[in-house]
């Protein structure tokens, strides 16, 4: 098995190579989504969540309403840390039954947004970083996502720089070009995970 780290900053197209690389047969363990998953309704992960901080965090169809969640848990650190202490175990241990269940040689990629942030590059056997220039991504997030110029700015600078994370870069995907580009070059670097697994089994 070969565990891959892969991130990008906001804007990147992370989730592009993702899906890509998934397409090709990797097992993607996405925190973002089994995060989304562990709090659905009628799971022990939302019944803690209203107990925590009452029925008031519930849309009327039963699910979470993340936005009146976020503006609780952000302007009170106690209030975060609650939270984190309910979901953070959830996926974690949902990560490893997912790696668990993955083929002996699998290339199992690890999608993780905060990856130079959290210092979490040793926890992998190769990270692979999806590098875009900063005015592209603006560009992207301005266009595609709607954001407002100032916001998008403000996301972009609350994340690792360029430099942090091609510093704990084991493989570059340049995505500054069409989905055609990006294509090849995931397929590039699909072959090169797979002869690395190849070499360890």
């Amino acid at each position: 098995m070969l565990k891959v780290g892969l991130t990008g900053g906001i804007g990147s197209g992370k989730s592009e190579v993702s899906r890509r690389l998934a397409a090709r047969g990797a097992v993607v363990i996405d925190a973002d989504k089994i995060a989304r998953e562990v709090v659905e309704p009628g799971t022990p992960g939302l019944a803690e969540i209203v107990e925590a901080f009452g029925e008031d965090v519930l849309r009327p169809d039963g699910t979470l309403d993340r936005e009146r969640l976020g503006a609780i848990v952000f302007a009170d650190a106690e209030k975060l840390r609650v939270l984190n202490g309910i979901v953070h175990p959830k996926v974690g241990e949902r990560s490893r039954q997912l790696q668990r269940e993955a083929p002996d040689d699998a290339v199992v990629v690890y999608d993780v947004p905060l990856l130079a942030e959290n210092d979490l590059a040793p926890l992998y056997d190769v990270v692979v970083v999806v590098d875009t220039p900063d005015e592209v991504r603006l560009d992207r997030l301005r266009r595609l996502r709607g954001m407002p110029e100032a916001d998008a700015r403000a996301r972009i600078a609350a994340q690792a720089s360029r430099e942090d994370r091609l510093r704990i870069a084991d493989i570059v995907i340049g995505n500054d070009g069409s989905l055609e580009e990006l294509d090849a070059r995931v397929e590039k670097v699909w072959q090169d995970l797979s002869g690395r697994v190849a070499r360890k089994g």
